[in-house]
């Protein structure tokens, strides 16, 4: 049986170029990265520096003007918009700043939704639904709506949908830009059990305080990456 590839994703020389009004605007400018498994990563820049950018064309939200995008050893940056959405509902989970959960759904509902639209059998993603809300301490919530939930528990669901999949990479986008500093250091530390458990992790911020929360810390400016720290390094 061979080793699963270390490396989850493999950038290399990725440009983002936006046309507005006809002026281009470059928001990457031929960046390379890898991240290896396992890793708990943060994407850290000023408003407007590319890193969102970034985690568009990481997360197969978007596609690049030009450049190399490996996942898992696929080549995503030519693929087609059918590819793209099956690679993000199979491999990719999403944690946003707002939490995106319907508001007429139950927790459980929410967190099993990706998994109807994967055609999952019921019995099946009932399961894998219940021991995702198991892994976010939201079991004995996951009847209530997100109304009757704290902004800390809504997070929670929102991780715990991101996860059910079982997907190879976890992305989150400012994921306690919206939650008090208290509840912010709850689903942080909640980030580390998941990273603890073999989940890949990138998270966009651009809280210095958040980001010191990662192993490793890319900075970017102006489209391209100004440094590339590693705790220990």
């Amino acid at each position: 049986m061979t080793e699963p590839d270390p490396v989850v994703i493999l950038v290399e020389d990725l440009w983002k170029v936006y046309k507005l009004d006809e002026q281009e605007v470059e928001a990457l400018r031929g960046v390379s990265l890898k991240v290896e498994r396992n890793e708990f990563v943060a994407i850290m820049g000023p408003s407007g520096s590319g890193k969102s950018t970034l985690m568009n064309l990481i997360g197969c939200l978007d596609t690049p003007s030009s450049g190399v995008y490996r996942l898992n050893g696929k080549l995503v940056s030519s693929m087609t918009e059918d590819e793209l959405a099956f690679i993000r509902n199979r491999e990719i989970g999403f944690v946003f700043q707002v939490f995106n959960l319907l508001p007429k759904a139950s927790a459980f509902r929410n967190v099993e939704l990706p998994l109807i639209y994967a055609g999952m059998k019921k019995t099946e993603r009932e399961d894998r639904a219940r021991r995702a809300l198991e892994r976010v301490e939201m079991k004995a919530r996951m009847n209530h709506k997100p109304a009757e939930l704290s902004g800390g528990e809504r997070q929670r669901v929102a991780v715990a949908r991101a996860l059910v999949n079982e997907p190879s990479l976890l992305l989150a986008d400012e994921p306690t830009g919206n939650l008090d500093s208290r509840t912010g250091r709850e689903i942080l530390n909640l980030f580390h059990r998941i990273h603890d458990q073999g989940n890949t992790i990138i998270m966009v911020t651009h809280d210095r305080e958040v980001a010191d929360q990662a192993q490793r810390i890319i900075h970017i400016r102006d489209g391209q990456i100004e440094k590339d720290e590693r705790k220990g390094a």
